[in-house]
C-alpha cells in the first residue's frame, strides 16, 4: 500500500511532501513485507499461506489546525500495490477519529478531515489503514498504522497566568536595580516557527522602569526616586509572539510597584522655640508637657529619641519617648517653688535611632528646640520644718506633761498663720492633745511603757485663711521606762527533787524576769525570806550573776512521806529605787533512776494516784498478753474444725423445707386434723389415710342437721399433755444439745361457746334453704338441681 499526498498548501509543504516521498521510496523499510503468512494453530503448529508479494509504504500526514474552509480539508491518499484501478480494492480506516473526524474514499483512498482541529487540544491522531478485496472482503495487505499530525498555526496569544503582580523596591535605588521578573506563556508549538517566540516590552511606567525584552526582568530606569515624593507606580508589560513581528499576537499584565522607605530624612521640630506653663503644685514624677519632632520616614526609620541636653533643665525635668506617638513626654523630677525660681529653660534634642550610613552626607539626622517653662504661683499648704518628728516622755508622767512641739509655716509670700490639730481617726489621739496655735503636744493621761512603748500620731496643719489646704507630718512618741515593776522567778514549771538527793546537791538554777527595760531590770539578787524560820530541807545560793541555785540540805526524800514542798524566794532588781518580789516555787519529790539521769516523776505520779505499783502494772500487761494468746488459739481451732458429713435429721437449724401448698380452704378439715391436740389419748386411733376422704363412721341425726359443737371428747387436759412432753424432752439424752421449738395449737378448754374454727366441723352443711331457686325460672334450673342433690346427700359424722 502506498500512502501519498497530492497537494501542499505552501512551498514549504511541497518541499516537505517531496522529501517524504523520496525518503519513503528509497529508505523506508516496509513495516511488514511478508513472503508468506503464518497462522499459529491450536496444536502449536503453523499454517503457511502463500500470497503474492506486495510492497507498500506508510508515512505521516499533516493537517493544518483551525481549517475554516467550506469543504473537508484534504489530508492525503492511500494506495495499495494490489490496486489495478478497476475498483476491486476497498480501503477502510479505523483508529482515533476515524469515521468522525477523518473519512476515506473507499475507492480512491483519499483521506479528508471533516472538522476543524485544534493542536493545543490534541497534537496528533493514530490511525490504521487496510486494503480489502471488494468481492471477497479478504485483506490484501496487513493493517498499516500511520499518524496524522496537526500542524500549528499562530492562534494563541501570550498570557501572564500569575498576573497582576505586586512588587516593592527601596527608594533612592540605583538605576538597573531588579524589581521583578514576569513570564508569559504561549500555547502554540514552540518547535515550529515563531508562533511561541515571545518578546517583552513596556507599555506604561516609563521613564521610571524598563523591561528586558527576552527575560521579562523589570528594572529601575530612573535614579533617586523619592518615596516621600511619590510612593506607588503602575507598570504595564506587553508580551508579543512571532518574535515581535507584525501580525503577532500579544498579551499584557499590570505590575503595582511600591517604593519602600529608607531613613533618608532627619527629624525636624516644627518650630525652634516653645513655651510651657507649669504650676508649682505639680507632682513629682508626673508628666507636665509634650513636644514632638516630625520625620517623613516610616517605621523604625522614623523612631526618635528625645533628650534634655542642658544641665539646668536636666536637673529639674526629665523627658521620655512615646514610641507609638513619637512624642517627648516631659516630667517633673523635683518639686517646683515659685518663690524660689519662676522660669526654667530646656534645650531638647530629637535624634533618629536607626541611621543609614549611606546618607550620612545629609547631616547628623537630629534637631534641637528650646522649651521655656514658666512656674505658676499656687496657694500651697503649710510646710513642716522636718518630715518626721520623734519625741519621748517618761511613763507614769502626770496628765498634761509636755512631749514636744511641731512647727509649720506658709510657703507662700503672704505667710498666713497656721493652726495645728491631730488626726482624729488614729488611736493615739486619746493619749495626746496639741495646742492649735503653738503646736505643743501634751499627754492626756499617764502612759505605761510595759503596755505600749511607742505611740504613732499624725499632726495636721492648715492655713487660717484657707483651711482646705492641709499638710501632714508623722510624730512618733517613745515612752521612757521607770522602775515600776518588781522582778519575778522565770519559771512556771515544778521543780523536780530526786528521792536520792544528797545534802549540798544543786536541785535547780533559777533566773528572774522583769517587765522593765534593760537599764533597770538586768541585775538581780536572790535570798530566802527573813520572816520565816530556816528551811530544814532546802537553801538558796545567790550566784551574783542574776541566777541562784536551790540546794538540798538533807539526805534522801520520800515521795510517799511528802511529795510536794513550797520554797518562797525573794528577788531584787538593780533599778533606782530597787524593787523586790517574792515568788513561791513548788518542788515535787520523785523517784529517779540511777545517777538521776532519767526522771520518772510524771509516770510515777500517775501510777501513784491510780494506786498501782510497777509490779501490778507488769502483772496486768502479762494477763492481757495471755488472754490475747487464748483468743488467737480459739479462733485457729474453730477454723480448723471439720464439719460432719452427715447431718442429723433432727437438726433443723438450717434445714428449711418449703411446700407450695395453698391448702383446701375451710372445707379441708381432714388433711390438718388437730383432734390429736384436743384428745391426745385418741390420737393413735385417728391415724387413718389423709390422702382420701374418710368414710363416715356413723350416721346420726337427720340429713340436714348440723354437727353439734359440744361433741364429747375424752376429757384429757392438754396442758398436762404438753408438760409431760416437756419433761420427756428434757430427760431425753439423744436429742441435740440445743433448744428446739415445738408448737401446739391449743385453744384451751372450758369455753361455753365451743370452737369457732371450721376445722372442727368437716361434715357441717349450710342451713340455707335453696327451694326458692325453683321459682326463678329455667335459667336457674340447673343450679336448683345441684343444691337439691347436695341437701339430699348430707350426712353427719360422729365419733363412736
Amino acid at each position: 500500500m502506498r500512502i501519498s499526498t497530492t497537494s501542499c498548501l505552501c512551498p514549504f509543504l511541497v518541499c516537505l511532501c517531496f522529501i517524504q516521498r523520496c525518503y519513503g521510496a528509497s529508505h523506508h523499510v516496509p513495516a511488514k513485507v511478508p513472503s508468506k503468512n503464518q497462522t499459529k494453530l491450536a496444536n502449536g503448529e503453523t499454517e503457511v499461506h502463500h500470497r503474492p508479494k506486495r510492497g507498500w509504504i506508510w508515512n505521516q500526514f499533516f493537517v493544518l489546525e483551525e481549517h475554516m474552509g467550506p469543504d473537508p480539508q484534504y489530508v492525503g491518499k492511500l494506495h495499495s500495490n494490489s490496486d489495478k484501478g478497476d475498483g476491486s480494492v476497498r480501503y477502510i480506516l479505523d483508529g482515533e477519529g476515524a469515521g468522525t473526524i477523518f473519512i476515506i474514499d473507499e475507492v480512491t483512498g483519499d483521506i479528508r478531515a471533516t472538522k476543524s482541529l485544534d493542536r493545543e487540544r490534541k497534537t496528533h491522531y493514530v490511525l490504521h489503514a487496510q486494503a480489502l478485496d471488494r468481492h471477497t472482503e479478504e485483506a490484501l495487505e496487513p493493517k498499516s498504522e500511520f499518524i496524522i499530525k496537526v500542524q500549528d498555526i499562530n492562534d494563541n496569544a501570550p498570557k501572564f497566568p500569575d498576573g497582576p503582580f505586586v512588587a516593592t523596591v527601596p527608594e533612592m535605588s540605583e538605576v538597573g536595580t531588579s524589581v521583578l521578573q514576569v513570564t508569559a506563556t504561549d500555547a502554540d508549538d514552540p518547535t515550529y516557527g515563531n508562533s511561541a517566540r515571545i518578546v517583552y516590552s513596556i507599555l506604561q511606567g516609563q521613564p521610571y522602569f524598563s523591561v528586558d525584552p527576552k527575560t521579562g526582568i523589570i528594572r529601575t530606569a530612573l535614579a533617586n526616586m523619592d518615596r516621600e515624593a511619590r510612593e506607588h507606580y503602575t507598570v504595564v508589560i506587553q508580551a508579543k509572539d512571532m518574535a515581535g513581528q507584525v501580525g503577532g499576537l500579544s498579551g499584557s499584565t499590570t505590575i503595582n510597584i511600591t517604593l519602600t522607605d529608607i531613613n533618608d530624612n532627619p527629624p525636624t521640630f516644627p518650630q525652634k522655640n516653645y513655651q510651657l506653663y507649669v504650676p508649682e503644685s505639680a507632682q513629682v514624677g508626673k508628666p507636665v508637657g509634650k513636644i514632638k519632632a516630625n520625620d517623613e520616614d516610616l517605621g523604625i526609620n522614623a523612631d526618635i529619641k528625645y533628650s534634655i541636653i542642658n544641665s539646668e533643665g536636666a536637673n529639674m525635668f526629665s523627658i521620655s519617648t512615646d514610641r507609638e506617638m513619637r512624642e517627648g513626654i516631659i516630667s517633673l523630677k523635683k518639686p517646683l517653688n515659685y518663690e524660689r525660681k519662676k522660669t526654667y529653660t530646656l534645650h531638647i534634642e530629637g535624634m533618629n535611632t536607626h541611621v543609614d550610613p549611606r546618607f550620612s552626607y545629609l547631616g547628623s539626622f537630629k534637631d534641637t528646640a528650646t522649651l521655656k517653662i514658666t512656674v505658676g504661683d499656687v496657694d500651697e499648704a503649710p510646710v513642716f520644718s522636718i518630715d518626721h518628728y520623734i519625741m519621748d516622755v517618761y511613763e507614769n508622767s502626770p496628765s498634761g506633761t509636755e512631749v514636744g512641739a511641731v512647727t509649720a509655716r506658709d510657703p507662700d509670700s503672704r505667710n498666713s498663720p497656721v493652726r495645728y490639730f491631730l488626726d482624729s481617726k488614729e488611736e493615739g489621739v486619746r493619749y495626746f492633745r496639741i495646742d492649735e496655735s503653738s503646736g505643743v503636744i501634751r499627754t492626756t493621761q499617764p502612759l505605761d511603757r510595759e503596755d505600749m512603748p511607742w505611740h504613732n500620731i499624725t499632726v495636721m496643719a492648715s492655713e487660717v485663711d484657707n483651711p482646705s489646704l492641709l499638710s501632714h507630718v508623722p510624730v512618733t512618741v517613745q515612752v521612757l521606762d521607770v522602775n515600776d515593776n518588781p522582778p519575778e522567778i522565770a519559771t512556771d514549771e515544778e521543780v523536780i527533787v530526786c528521792e536520792s538527793s544528797r545534802p549540798g546537791q544543786v536541785i535547780r538554777t533559777v533566773t528572774a524576769v522583769d517587765k522593765d527595760d534593760f537599764a533597770n531590770g538586768q541585775r538581780f539578787s536572790f535570798a530566802l525570806p527573813n520572816q520565816i524560820p530556816v528551811n530544814p530541807n532546802f537553801t538558796l545560793k545567790d550566784n551574783e550573776d542574776s541566777t541562784a541555785n536551790i540546794i538540798a540540805r538533807r539526805r534522801r526524800f520520800n515521795h510517799l512521806t511528802q511529795e510536794l514542798y513550797e520554797l518562797p524566794i525573794v528577788v531584787w532588781d538593780g533599778g533606782e529605787p530597787s524593787l523586790s518580789g517574792t515568788s513561791t516555787l513548788t518542788l515535787r519529790v520523785c523517784p529517779c533512776q540511777r545517777h538521776g539521769r532519767i526522771r520518772m516523776c510524771q509516770g510515777e505520779a500517775f501510777l501513784s494516784s491510780a494506786g498501782l505499783s510497777t509490779g501490778a502494772l507488769i502483772a496486768i500487761l502479762l494477763c492481757i498478753v495471755i488472754l490475747l494468746a487464748i483468743v488467737v488459739l480459739f479462733i485457729t481451732l474453730r477454723r480448723s474444725k471439720k464439719e460432719p458429713l452427715i447431718i442429723s435429721e433432727e437438726d433443723i437449724r438450717e434445714n428449711v423445707v418449703t411446700y407450695d401448698d395453698e391448702g383446701g380452704g375451710e372445707e379441708d378439715t381432714e388433711a390438718f386434723d388437730i383432734i390429736a391436740l384436743r384428745n391426745p389419748a385418741a390420737a393413735e386411733e385417728l391415724k387413718f389415710r389423709r390422702d382420701v376422704r374418710p368414710e363416715a363412721r356413723q350416721h346420726c341425726g337427720p340429713s340436714r342437721s348440723r354437727r353439734s359443737p359440744s361433741v364429747e371428747l375424752d376429757e384429757v387436759d392438754v396442758h398436762d399433755f404438753i408438760r409431760q412432753r416437756l419433761v420427756e424432752a428434757d430427760m431425753d439424752t439423744s436429742v441435740p444439745p440445743y433448744d428446739s421449738l415445738q408448737t401446739y395449737a391449743y385453744e384451751g378448754q372450758g369455753s361455753l361457746t365451743g370452737s369457732i374454727s371450721p376445722l372442727d366441723s368437716p361434715g357441717t352443711q349450710s342451713e340455707q334453704d335453696y327451694n326458692y331457686l325453683d321459682d326463678w325460672g329455667p335459667q336457674f334450673q340447673k343450679l336448683a338441681e345441684l343444691y337439691g342433690e347436695a341437701d339430699s346427700d348430707v350426712t353427719t359424722y360422729c365419733h363412736p
